[in-house]
């Protein structure tokens, strides 16, 4: 997938079928419209292709980061799209509807085709909405396609769900609405050594960055994709209240991988998240802990071995 981070002409002589929108974790809603866009412009000998913007300071539009950028590009590149714009929002923030129409979908995109959601808005002070998209477009021969939005127990899916079901635990609704497990791909970076010196269960340490959205506390059953293959895993979010009970204590995010050694300092390892196991809680001893870490871990390798996620 070609990346572009400025207005500029995209590579396609052919021009392009574009999907629309912010697709902040890219959840089923937004892989309805790029899927839409995909199949478009593979039966039409076009480009498939989408444009979302950047906003300032790491900022998201309704809450923390879901995913970090380098996960949403792979998202979306897994999804089929090939060339890909996403300009600062000062870029075009500015422009009326009919501008973003001539400068955005015809000259950076030569688009033949648009999709959208039903609540896409567009232009200055969000003056544009899916009629007024469809209006200026029709006259230069832009097909417009309403792409209906995704359904998860009886409510539209939305980022600011899958935000609340994160925040609230309910790992299986936020799944199920991102349409892929949730994960992160934080840098790994060292933590105090208690795992290994005083608890035999050696973590990596991958703590959130302050833009980003933080699950709800507890301990998860994850996997984690070290040395180019899956490993099962526990992953715990959250205080330490065993180790450290101090009122500001930091908020951690610690992974234990059985049977995994190696030096791991400094790279991005993607993690994902399938089931939550657990509260987080203070144990009276090291020994306890150390045992719901080794049991989390037990449960997380008969998990996987049943699944057959790939």
């Amino acid at each position: 997938m070609q990346i572009y981070h400025a207005m500029t002409p995209v590579q396609a002589p052919q021009g392009c079928a574009v999907a629309l929108g912010y697709f902040d974790g890219v959840h089923c809603g937004h892989r309805m419209v790029l899927g839409s866009a995909v199949r478009y412009a593979a039966e039409h000998g076009l480009t498939p292709a989408a444009f979302t913007f950047e906003l300032p300071g790491n900022q998201t539009l309704k809450g923390g980061r879901i995913l970090s950028m380098a996960q949403k590009h792979a998202r979306i590149e897994s999804l089929g799209i090939e060339q890909y714009l996403e300009p600062p929002f000062e870029a075009f923030r500015d422009l009326s509807p009919e501008d973003f129409v001539r400068k955005v979908l015809v000259e950076c995109f030569g688009a033949r085709a648009v999709f959208c959601g039903n609540n896409f808005t567009f232009g200055a002070r969000a003056a544009g909405n899916v009629e007024r998209l469809r209006a200026l477009c029709d006259p230069l021969g832009i097909s417009v396609q309403i792409v209906p939005m995704a359904q998860y127990g009886s409510q539209a899916v939305s980022s600011t769900r899958i935000r609340a079901a994160l925040e609230e635990g309910r790992l299986d609704d936020a799944n199920a609405m991102l349409g892929a497990p949730y994960a992160i791909d934080w840098t790994i970076t060292h933590g105090k050594g208690i795992g290994t010196s005083r608890l035999g269960t050696p973590t990596v340490n991958q703590n959130y960055p302050p833009d980003a959205l933080q699950p709800c506390s507890g301990v998860y059953l994850t996997r984690i994709r070290l040395e180019g293959c899956w490993w099962p895993a526990a992953t715990g979010i959250g205080r330490r209240p065993t180790v450290d009970d101090s009122a500001n204590a930091a908020v951690t995010c610690e992974t234990y991988v059985p049977d995994f050694s190696g030096d791991l300092y400094g790279q991005n390892p993607v993690l994902e998240f399938h089931r939550y196991y657990c509260p987080v809680r203070k144990f009276r001893t090291l020994e306890e802990l150390s045992q719901l870490i080794h049991r989390a871990a037990g449960e997380s390798e008969a998990y996987f071995a049943a699944q057959t996620v790939k």
